[in-house]
């Protein structure tokens, strides 16, 4: 947990425009039952941790990573269909958004987001200096074509944030809404695929030399490898190279580099988690239609609903008290009592859905 400083003598402030902002938090409980960061419920194969135990042992430490993850970057690019110079990797997709705000952001320059949508869009464009516009999504959480464009063309942001499918809402772009911000974009669209393995389609498909489109991922998810800190990014080559520009040389280090390009072996592993995760993602919704909670369509790791006759704090405490940990969205911008559950294993969404029933009961009961 972050340290309270708030009544210590700070000898040099910060940027001004930092002085108001907080970091991106994921409060952690005790619990037997952990719900709540969208992580895999599965161990990465046991396969792929032993060829990355002997590859790190023969590593020669000695020596500086390759600059450009080459190996890395060649592996991804077939394993998507796509060219080496069409991809960049980093620390986490995170680092990847991050690059992306350096180098296209920054002063002067304006990033649009739709609200709600994953915190960190906005946080690290702010970071990076720029002015970040929020447009708010409709009531069902959804964005209407027309709202989109409209604020495009009053904005003309440099670089525009799309997540799909969407965290907190799991809710999917749809292509023709896709196509349509990148034909009518003034800058970089940017969709942030953290959970696409999950959806029925890729913004990948709409990718060329020609549009300012580039499209992120995330081997945290699927890939059961959140502990790496590694994601990556498919993208026009001139795009890449603008990269270069702005990230630290030697950025991404060498044992991160070996474990995802050994990854790729297991990517049937992956495909198969995902079936399995897909199916209990559809048995958990199916099961909240039947309780007293308002739910929203996935074609993601997770599913966001709304309790009714209880708030979401007094669910959220409820449920932890029978040590099921999920995520309290009830303060995110659009987002009024709703929570979010992670989809775990067969036998942690049978505890979710039992603390949840009890927690529907309310306090005292």
């Amino acid at each position: 947990m972050p340290q309270d400083v708030s009544s210590v003598a700070v000898p040099f402030p910060t940027r001004a425009d930092l002085a108001l902002m907080e970091g991106y938090h994921s409060p952690q409980v005790n619990c037997s039952v952990r719900l709540n960061t969208n992580e895999s419920p599965f161990p990465a194969p046991a396969g792929w941790q032993e060829a990355l135990s002997d590859s790190v042992a023969s590593l020669d430490f000695r020596r500086y990573p390759d600059r450009s993850a080459s190996a890395l970057c060649g592996g991804l690019a077939g394993f998507h269909g796509v060219e080496p110079c069409n991809v960049f990797a980093a620390n986490g997709s995170n680092e990847v958004l991050q690059t992306i705000c350096l180098t296209y952001g920054g002063a002067g320059r304006t990033v649009l987001v739709f609200e709600p949508t994953y915190a960190m869009h906005s946080h690290i464009a702010r970071v990076s200096g720029s002015t970040v516009v929020t447009v708010n999504r409709a009531e069902n959480l959804t964005l209407d074509i027309a709202t989109v464009l409209a604020a495009i063309d009053e904005v003309k942001p440099a670089i525009i944030f799309l997540c799909s499918p969407n965290n907190p809402t799991g809710l999917i772009e749809p292509r023709a809404l896709v196509e349509s911000v990148v034909a009518h974009a003034t800058g970089i669209v940017v969709v942030d695929e953290a959970y696409g393995q999950f959806a029925d389609w890729s913004a990948q498909e709409l990718l060329s030399e020609s549009a300012t489109l580039c499209v992120v991922r995330t081997y945290s998810k699927t890939w059961a490898m959140a502990a790496a800190r590694l994601g990556y990014l498919l993208a026009p080559k001139w795009m890449i190279a603008d990269f270069e520009k702005t990230v630290l040389p030697y950025h991404l280090d060498s044992v991160k580099q070996i474990a995802g390009l050994l990854a790729l072996r297991y990517a049937e592993d992956m495909r198969a988690r995902v079936g399995e995760l897909t199916k209990e993602r559809e048995r958990i919704i199916s099961a909240l239609h039947g309780l007293a909670v308002e739910v929203w369509p996935s074609q993601a790791n997770f599913v966001l609903f709304r309790p009714h006759g209880v708030t979401a704090d007094d669910a959220w405490q409820l449920m932890v008290d029978q040590s099921v940990l999920v995520r309290n969205c009830a303060s995110w911008p659009g987002l009024a009592g709703c929570l979010r559950v992670t989809v775990g294993t067969p036998d942690e969404n049978n505890a979710f859905l039992a603390a949840l029933q009890v927690a529907l009961q309310g306090p005292g009961q």
